[in-house]
């Protein structure tokens, strides 16, 4: 039966087995691999061959293989959780597909685990590396690829669903419909805050002092939240666009869409990269639809909720052990630790401040 993420803010840290990635699922590679050409077999006969482990990061393990002779990219859900998100990915980018946004076409997918005990996705193979590459090459053309980011987050917005926060996979699975979880955009927001800033006291990335006064920024300005919510992919970043150094061909990763504020995914571009690429961001969003007139006192809400579950995820995975090989470090003389309390900090002068975000 699908099961929905009501008691999720964020999966990577939300979930029962958070912060493993793909180290701590049920099945070993080889027999969730023996499983799984089984399965595709079953359902597409001689159309399918080819089964072979991919590359990926995060919370899937992946393969590739050949169906009707074009080459295919899948993914597996094999978490304690049994977790069927797969079937809102497939409602969400339909949708989104067919508002002109380059996004993965669900091909196939089964969360029902009737056949085999775990969820798998296939989406077309995607030769094209992510942005992330490109930027950490020194290569990435922001002047191009900005504008294009922000008019496909002003593009998708268009899509909207009652409720807030992450949808009904249960509803997706069933329907095809898309419908949140939650009844108002604070409530929300304040999902699993407590805990997340908790967490953060108890691992001494915070002080006492400072997750009170978090807190109360936070009851200070959370009613300008109170909003009609729009599609947020979540987790829209560079790794989750793949491309060229100058353009932006596919938005992949959807698998965090959530129903949200406007201001959430322009905010979790700001989670990563200075003003002035959010100013280029922003001009691309602009030329598809304008920005709130509240939009900075959002953004900085945005951005200040989006850095306490990134700073829960990387104090509880050990994130800032890491070196500069990992994705999220970009170099520049800055630790992950040191952009992280930096870009908490300067979310809450901008509300305190009543600064603008560009």
């Amino acid at each position: 039966m699908s099961k929905d993420r009501s008691d999720i803010y964020y999966w990577k840290c939300d979930r029962a087995s958070a912060f493993h990635g793909t180290s701590d699922y049920l099945r070993d590679q080889s027999e969730l691999a023996s499983s799984l050409a089984h399965a595709l077999e079953r359902r597409f006969g001689d159309r399918i061959s080819a089964v072979a482990a991919g590359s990926g990061q995060g919370n899937h393990r992946t393969f590739t293989a050949e169906l009707d002779g074009k080459r295919v990219f899948i993914r597996t859900e094999d978490g304690a959780e049994a977790d069927n998100y797969f079937a809102v990915e497939a409602a969400v980018t339909a949708r989104v597909a067919k508002l002109g946004v380059p996004v993965p076409e669900t091909i196939a997918y089964d969360v029902s685990r009737e056949d085999v005990p775990f969820a798998w996705q296939i989406i077309p193979f995607i030769d094209a590396p992510d942005l992330n590459s490109h930027f950490k090459a020194g290569t990435l053309d922001w002047t191009d690829v900005a504008p294009a980011i922000g008019r496909a987050i002003a593009t998708w917005q268009s899509v909207t669903a009652p409720g807030f926060g992450p949808f009904s996979a249960a509803k997706a699975a069933a329907t095809g419909e898309l419908a949140a979880l939650h009844p108002t955009p604070e409530s929300y927001y304040r999902l699993n805050l407590a805990k997340h800033v908790g967490f953060l006291v108890r691992n001494g990335f915070l002080s006492d002092a400072e997750a009170r006064s978090l807190t109360g920024v936070v009851d200070a300005h959370v009613g300008v939240l109170d909003k009609p919510g729009v599609l947020v992919h979540k987790d829209v970043a560079l790794w989750n666009v793949l491309g060229t150094p100058k353009s932006a061909t596919a938005f992949i990763d959807w698998d965090d869409a959530i129903v949200g504020d406007a201001m959430d995914d322009l905010s979790l571009m700001g989670c990563f990269h200075e003003r002035d690429v959010v100013r280029r961001i922003v001009a691309g969003y602009e030329a598809v639809k304008p920005l709130p007139e509240d939009a900075a006192p959002r953004f900085w809400l945005d951005l200040l909720r989006n850095m306490v579950f990134k700073a829960v995820i990387r104090v509880g995975a050990g994130y800032f052990k890491r070196d500069a090989k990992f994705f999220l470090v970009a170099g520049g003389g800055e630790s992950l630790e040191q952009t992280t309390r930096r870009k908490i900090s300067e979310a809450l002068d901008g509300l305190e401040k009543g600064e603008y975000f560009t």
